[in-house]
């Protein structure tokens, strides 16, 4: 029996954004991807989201990665991160205000 067929599987990749950090060795990944309306033929986008594993706690908000799908390591955990392709801009967490809150109205 050859057994390296079926230890050669090809596990499937994806690209997304790391979306929160917050807990300990475990990342959430968004995956964009384009839809096609069964009517209108337009395409939309659908993110999904996926709990990583991060066993070195290295990646962070806003980084794009790559994440491999694996055994079960947890009730939702699937997927572990592979590789950091690149890092996006990211606003801080509680920077919703934006310019409409500085000190400059104050002073005039």
């Amino acid at each position: 029996m050859n057994n390296t067929a079926s230890s050669q599987t090809n596990k499937r990749r994806l690209t997304g954004t790391v979306v929160s950090d917050a807990m300990q060795k475990t990342r959430v990944v968004a995956v964009d991807r384009a839809k096609k309306h069964p009517r209108y033929q337009k395409y939309y986008t659908v993110t999904t989201r996926f709990a990583a594993h991060d066993e070195q706690n290295a990646y962070h908000r806003g980084d794009v990665v790559v994440i491999e799908e694996t055994r079960p390591l947890s009730a939702r955990k699937r997927w572990i991160i592979v590789e950091r392709i690149g890092s996006a801009p990211v606003p801080p967490v509680g920077d919703t205000l934006g310019d409409a809150g500085t000190d400059e109205e104050a002073t005039s």
